[in-house]
């Protein structure tokens, strides 16, 4: 586990960069870590973003691609365009949730 300053908070993220504690989460520290990663987020992404919580307040988990594809009203092909290193890792680690099972 390593702590990061983000928006003047210190968090906790596990070695890949997920929260440790999803509580800590703001919208500003995802616009934060999509800048960093080069994204600037959209209202699509912020769809995606906002599913993603959804599903993992109401499941514990986070969706995976194919779930998302089905369920956010963002298709698969434009969930690869808005994050192209992996939709629903990416998706997570923006969202502030673990990364979903299922992916690598």
């Amino acid at each position: 586990m390593t702590t990061k300053t983000m928006t003047g908070v210190e968090v906790r993220l596990n070695p890949e960069g997920f929260f440790e504690d999803p509580s800590q989460w703001t919208r500003e520290m995802a616009t934060e870590m999509a800048t960093a990663d080069g994204l600037a987020l959209t209202d699509k992404h912020w769809q995606v973003i906002e599913f993603m919580r959804r599903e993992f307040t109401e499941k514990g988990t986070g969706p995976t691609v194919r779930v998302l594809g089905k369920a956010s009203g963002v298709s698969i092909k434009e969930l690869y365009e808005l994050f192209p290193k992996g939709p629903a890792k990416t998706a997570a680690r923006l969202a502030g949730i673990p990364k979903p099972k299922g992916c690598i």
